[in-house]
């Protein structure tokens, strides 16, 4: 019986987007990792079920019971939380959780966590973004801009695949792009007339992690072109948007220097007194509640933003009896998220000879235009929006043979027009997560308490959001444009942020320009948790590009014996 191994060069705590990462970095780097996930398996392809099923294939054609519903009122509030993917969501009683303030938290517990039933937008931060809480005064500056993250954002852009034009837009800085996914005939119409009408409110093609053009890196992945279907939250048999599952994970494993465990769950790491560094993690398995220690010179912190600050929060010692790192106790402090709440919708009467086809799994993408040159509105930072134009397709009707010839020959409506705001939210102090420790989940961890809500900035910039959006559809001749708050709760974005932000200052931030806890320096934090404020943009490719230059720093450090 082989002996199990409890010592490694490095620990990747969660394989999710920026866990993988982590993992394929520091592995092709000569160390010996483990990679640590509390869920179960997943391979790519083998574990797809659902993914080449047909909608009757369903026993409710891809809809939810509302028996489902009732227990699970949080989770099946995802978009993408239906009977196709519902196997690669957290569900609500099995993973509990306590509200001070409402928070829709949803999880992915499995190899390759969220990366497997993620949106897939990708975009880049500009300085505009990463000087805002400078210009503002809200939050920290940031450690780093985007001079430093600039070739790291274009090596993973090259491996991961991305889809998308070069625009030239300071706001958005351009990367390494597979050709564009096809624009409908109404959005390059709406494109276009807002270009004459506004120059500084751009219109552009989603930028996304699909392959429209395999490179020869996609194919050694063996990996394929995108189809189009739009069911990537099922996993997709051709490989063709992106996830751990499909690469950086068994990048990784090919090294031979990776050690993986799932089932799982990490329940704090170890800081030794004496060598002023964390030595490892205890770890409790999911199925047999026993419990391990597996040491290590170096650990990277990829839980999920929620779950890495209840890992670092849950570690405590005589030197910091308040969490790992936490001296200042703004641990679990200033998390943020993204405003989805506004939609707007509209219908166009022209153009009538054009039609959409396919499901495109992407829409068109508004870059933010407001407080970029200088505070011009009563509301701090900016929104960006989606863009989305499809040809309504008439009701069927009947049955037999009118409902074969309507089928036959399929009737057209106006134009669907489709927006929804992407807002940036504050950092705010009284924003937190702490540890409930009166209550416990099954393996003995507490359960992380939620006291996060919106701010009179969010409603403000939600008012603009209707009120500028609503013009432009009104200029380009758009009719019965209605706008919605949908109302939902933080968290529902699923773009929670924060929480161990970075910064310069150690009396004001968890992590310094390296990802590098600032009084425990060979423990490393680079997913969402990170995050000193949220920008406007889909924030995956941002943990990525910030994994892959904190672990060849961590990696030089190894080498040198900083850490």
């Amino acid at each position: 019986m082989e002996r199990e191994i409890y010592e490694y060069d490095a620990i990747v705590i969660g394989s999710g987007i920026s866990g993988g990462w982590a993992a394929k970095e520091l592995c092709e780097n000569g160390l010996q990792t483990l990679l640590l996930e509390r869920g179960r398996n997943v391979e790519h392809l083998k574990d797809y079920p659902t993914t080449s099923n047909m909608p009757f294939e369903f026993a409710h054609l891809g809809q939810l019971t509302d028996a489902v519903k009732q227990e699970n009122p949080i989770a099946s509030k995802c978009y993408a939380f239906k009977e196709d993917a519902i196997h690669f969501f957290v569900k609500d009683k099995q993973h509990p959780y306590t509200q001070t303030k409402p928070f829709d938290w949803i999880r992915s517990y499995q190899l390759g966590g969220k990366s497997i039933t993620w949106g897939r937008q990708t975009q880049r931060w500009s300085d505009f973004d990463f000087e805002g809480p400078l210009r503002d005064g809200f939050a920290v500056d940031w450690p780093i801009r985007y001079k430093d993250l600039a070739s790291w954002y274009s090596y993973v852009e090259k491996f991961v695949g991305i889809s998308g034009n070069k625009d030239g837009l300071a706001e958005l800085p351009d990367g390494e792009f597979l050709p564009p996914m096809e624009m409908t005939a109404v959005e390059q119409y709406f494109k276009n007339k807002m270009s004459v009408l506004y120059a500084d409110r751009k219109v552009i093609m989603g930028r996304c992690a699909h392959l429209t053009k395999p490179q020869p890196v996609h194919l050694e992945q063996g990996r394929g072109t995108c189809q189009t279907r739009n069911l990537c939250q099922r996993g997709c048999p051709f490989g063709g948007y992106f996830n751990s599952n499909s690469t950086t994970i068994p990048y990784a494993q090919k090294t031979g220097k990776l050690t993986l465990k799932t089932e799982s769950v990490v329940h704090s790491i170890l800081y030794d007194e004496h060598k002023g560094k964390a030595t490892g993690v205890r770890v409790i398995d999911t199925l047999t509640k026993e419990e391990k220690v597996y040491y290590a010179k170096v650990i990277f912190v990829n839980a999920g933003t929620l779950n890495t600050n209840l890992i670092l929060l849950n570690s405590t010692s005589n030197r910091f009896p308040n969490g790992l790192g936490n001296d200042n106790d703004i641990l679990g402090q200033y998390v943020a998220f993204h405003n989805y709440r506004g939609r707007i919708t509209a219908e166009f009467d022209g153009m009538l000879d054009s039609y959409s086809e396919g499901r495109r799994p992407t829409s068109l993408y508004i870059p933010r235009f407001r407080n970029l040159h200088r505070q011009e509105t009563n509301f701090l930072r900016g929104y960006a929006a989606g863009f989305k134009a499809l040809r309504m397709q008439e009701a069927l009707k009947g049955f037999g043979e009118d409902l074969k010839s309507q089928i036959l020959d399929r009737k057209y409506g106006n134009w669907a027009i489709q927006s929804h705001m992407m807002g940036e939210t504050i950092p705010r102090e009284f924003n937190r997560v702490k540890l409930n420790r009166e209550n416990t989940d099954q393996w003995g961890v507490p359960l992380l308490d939620f006291d996060i809500q919106y701010t009179d900035n969010e409603e403000k910039m939600l008012k603009d959001y209707f009120e500028q959006i609503a013009d432009m559809f009104d200029k380009a001749g758009f009719k019965n444009i209605q706008t919605q708050d949908a109302q939902w709760n933080p968290g529902l974005d699923i773009h929670e942020m924060g929480g161990v932000r970075m910064g310069k200052d150690a009396n004001t931030s968890l992590l310094n320009e390296w990802n590098q806890l600032h009084h425990c320096k060979n423990v490393f934090v680079t997913d969402g948790a990170c995050m000193t404020s949220t920008g406007t943009q889909n924030p995956s490719l941002t943990y990525m590009a910030l994994t892959a230059r904190a672990c060849h720093y961590a990696i030089g450090e190894l080498r040198k014996n900083n850490i």
